[in-house]
């Protein structure tokens, strides 16, 4: 059975070195990365792989943390996609067999370069899908400056995934200045998703933009442990706000908020939770999961998350037209890849 990792990262060397130079954000994401060669040495990203050459594995490749727009000035952070693209751009030329595609990733800080950049990777480089993070140095998604660059993606027929971006700085509670326990990561990534995702509906993105694909990280976050609160419950969208009348804002959408989260995509990167992957393929189907498995962050640095996705999904039972679409079908339909098997050369 063929697997295509549509959510992992890695940091091509010109982008990796070039980090390495910087101060702030990215000395010190530099600092901690190291602990994790996975993540930017070539050789030891490959030596992962192999570990899972009985599945016919390949990755989509995509930057890791931290935003591109947090590092610096708009040129610099222009800089930075350049090499970033590029170098994935390279890596899928030369190891085709092990890298199906990659995603890029822009400088959000300046959406007019941010979408000419998106538009120089599907246009000289035939990127797969845009990386946005769901929020832009603390600003919400479904502002009208960042129109564009969904714009350019729907244009492409290519996703745009987002990725969950939240630091200590974002507190738990008024009385303090700081998350502690890293709850902004384990509670706070999955809030920022789903807070991204309902921006985009309630903000008119996807109105706007109806052909529009976007794919939130982690199984869709949130979304379907609270399918109740995200139907019924937003049918009933303001009747729980009384400093603002919010009734206008059903009145405008194209339909019930529940039917636009259906539409999102999602993956499978739920660290090798076996209920989050039930609950997830529950709520989205089999049309709308993707493989993926957040590799190299786990606690082995590499094959761990990988392996215990596979086996996850090999647990559940269900059709094998169901398992093929989310191992590897429906990345090669999301993200333009060539298809393969006898099924498809039949087609042809």
């Amino acid at each position: 059975m063929r697997y295509i990792d549509a959510f992992c990262h890695f940091f091509p060397k010109p982008l990796w070195d070039r980090m390495l130079t910087l101060e702030g954000a990215g000395q010190n994401i530099g600092s901690r990365m190291r602990g994790i060669p996975a993540i930017y040495d070539l050789d030891e990203r490959l030596r992962v792989m192999d570990r899972f050459k009985q599945h016919d594995y390949t990755q989509i490749l995509s930057l890791g943390m931290p935003p591109l727009e947090s590092l610096g000035t708009p040129a610099l952070s222009l800089e930075l996609a350049r090499l970033g693209n590029d170098g994935m751009a390279e890596l899928v030329s030369r190891h085709p067999d092990r890298f199906a595609g990659y995603i890029a990733s822009l400088p959000m800080n300046d959406p007019q370069l941010a979408a000419a950049e998106a538009e120089r990777a599907f246009r000289d480089h035939g990127c797969n899908g845009l990386q946005i993070h769901t929020n832009i140095n603390g600003a919400p998604l479904d502002e009208e400056r960042f129109f564009p660059v969904f714009e350019t993606a729907a244009k492409w027929n290519k996703p745009v995934l987002l990725h969950p971006s939240r630091g200590s700085e974002m507190t738990d509670y008024k009385t303090e200045d700081k998350s502690k326990y890293e709850i902004w990561w384990t509670f706070g990534w999955p809030y920022e998703t789903s807070a991204a995702m309902a921006r985009l509906v309630f903000g008119g993105v996807i109105d706007r933009l109806p052909d529009l694909k976007v794919l939130a990280h982690h199984l869709g976050a949130m979304v379907p442990y609270f399918e109740g609160r995200v139907g019924p419950g937003w049918d009933q969208l303001g009747k729980r706000t009384s400093d603002e009348d919010l009734s206008p804002v059903l009145k405008r959408l194209k339909k019930r908020p529940a039917e636009y989260f259906k539409d999102f995509y999602a993956d499978t990167a739920v660290f090798g939770s076996r209920p989050a992957t039930v609950c997830g393929l529950e709520y989205y189907g089999q049309d709308r999961v993707l493989f993926a498995s957040d590799c190299p962050f786990d606690p082995e640095r590499g094959p761990g998350y990988i392996r215990d996705t596979i086996a996850v999904l090999e647990s559940i039972e269900m059709s094998a037209e169901m398992r093929e679409k989310i191992n590897f079908r429906n990345a090669e339909a999301l993200f333009g890849l060539k298809r393969s098997g006898a099924q498809d050369q039949a087609a042809d």
